[in-house]
């Protein structure tokens, strides 16, 4: 008896623990999403090094409480699905408002910024409908998914950079184009992967029918 409650109030704890929405590191995301509106007044200012830096400032609190919630056992179920909002929230933004033309030497192709939302928006949906109708509630990104998010990244600082000194066109021209390759791939990698999971999903469900019933 006493082991048992012992045990339940270790899970109790453990639940309470991962449902905590205000952590350290939780407060640290929303820092990095409360400095998005700077950057895109930055960029319709034509401070272009002020941008940069938020961009790199945000990239380093995405590291640090990231961080900060493993080493120190500050993880929450907030913090899961809050990191990924704030990391999407500063992309987005940057490459919309770096397509616009406000006067810069350099911007992000229009077809390749819709293609990035295409793509967003195709995995949240693909995501969404995994989870309502096959219950399947961990959908992990791939390495291409990482390498196109990185991508995004690298092309949102040359753009800056670009804007700010002396650049051969060539670059950037490559990260558009690199972005572009790794968009499409990353895309059909998510079908695959996606049917993938659902097989596997059914799978599972019908040996457990199959024990059941046995």
């Amino acid at each position: 008896m006493i082991d048992d409650a012992k045990a339940k109030g270790n899970i109790r704890s453990e639940v309470e623990k991962r449902l905590r929405p205000l952590t350290l590191p939780n407060f640290i995301t929303l820092t990095r999403m409360a400095i998005v509106p700077f950057f895109v007044i930055a960029v319709a200012e034509g401070d272009f090094r002020l941008a940069l830096w938020t961009l790199i400032i945000a990239g380093l609190t995405d590291a640090f409480d990231g961080w900060m919630a493993r080493r120190f056992d500050m993880e929450s179920i907030v913090g899961a699905y809050l990191d990924p909002i704030a990391d999407k929230l500063l992309l987005v933004t940057a490459y919309v408002t770096l397509t616009i033309p406000m006067g810069q030497a350099v911007v992000i192709p229009l077809w390749l910024a819709i293609l990035a939302l295409f793509r967003d928006f195709f995995i949240m949906v693909v995501v969404l409908v995994l989870y309502l109708v096959e219950d399947i509630r961990d959908f992990p990104p791939s390495v291409l998914g990482k390498a196109t998010t990185f991508m995004h990244i690298v092309t949102i600082g040359i753009v800056l950079l670009a804007n700010l000194t002396a650049m051969p066109s060539w670059i950037p021209d490559a990260c558009f184009y690199l972005s572009f390759v790794l968009i499409i791939l990353s895309g059909f990698n998510y079908i695959y992967r996606s049917s993938r999971f659902i097989e596997v999903a059914r799978q599972e469900r019908a040996d457990g029918s199959n024990d059941a019933s046995a």
